[in-house]
């Protein structure tokens, strides 16, 4: 691997560790945040599995922003998918960009296949 893709997912890495923290945080410390937990178990999966190295995560108050960026924040052009937990059994996904949307879904469960199927999607877009 080269240096700069070295240094992307040393990023990109770094991000799911800063995520995990903070989704720990919003669970021990925030009532009203238990509807979070499989959010927190979804990181700790992607984490574990390596596709950390795939994706910048961030969080828009408590929804999950997965991307391809290279630097922190998203432009108004990038891609990217918020996971959003209504319920601990309830979810909003999308994949957009700005404020365009490509696909949205409510799941039940993070390992539904349209997830999945999304996070493919975004994968196989650039890095920027």
């Amino acid at each position: 691997m080269d240096e700069r893709s070295t240094e992307i997912v040393r990023r990109f890495k770094e991000s799911w560790v800063e995520v995990e923290a903070r989704y720990r945080d919003l669970i021990n410390n925030y009532s009203g945040c238990d509807k979070c937990r499989p959010i927190k178990g979804f990181i700790s999966q992607i984490i574990t599995v390596g596709d950390d190295s795939f994706f910048r995560a961030g969080t828009s108050m408590d929804a999950l922003i997965l991307s391809r960026s290279v630097d922190f924040g998203l432009r108004l052009d990038q891609k990217h998918i918020k996971i959003e937990a209504i319920t601990a059994d309830d979810f909003e996904i999308s994949l957009k960009e700005g404020s365009k949307v490509y696909r949205e879904y409510r799941i039940k469960d993070l390992n539904d296949e349209r997830l999945a199927k999304l996070m493919k999607t975004l994968r196989d877009t650039l890095v920027d």
